[in-house]
């Protein structure tokens, strides 16, 4: 499979070694987690069977604390 993701790096242009560890983070913050997605479908997608395991691979973006916090201030909005 690396090697794969390699072909596809270098047909990309992308200099960053890709692999499968590096696919895996990057499903769970972009594709997931910054989608909304609750971090325990999550960690059944990648075949966890316990969540601190997913928490390494899951580092939660900046931006997605700061969504969820204007949500949740536009929530509780006076009116």
């Amino acid at each position: 499979m690396n090697e794969f993701l390699k072909e596809i790096a270098d047909l990309c242009g992308i200099e960053k070694k890709l692999t499968s560890h590096v696919a895996r983070h990057t499903f769970a913050t972009t594709v997931t987690l910054s989608n909304g997605v609750p971090i325990e479908s999550v960690s059944k997608m990648l075949g966890h069977t316990n969540i601190r395991t997913t928490q390494h691979y899951a580092k939660i973006l900046d931006i997605k604390v700061g969504v969820d916090m204007a949500l949740l201030k536009k929530k509780f909005a006076v009116i």
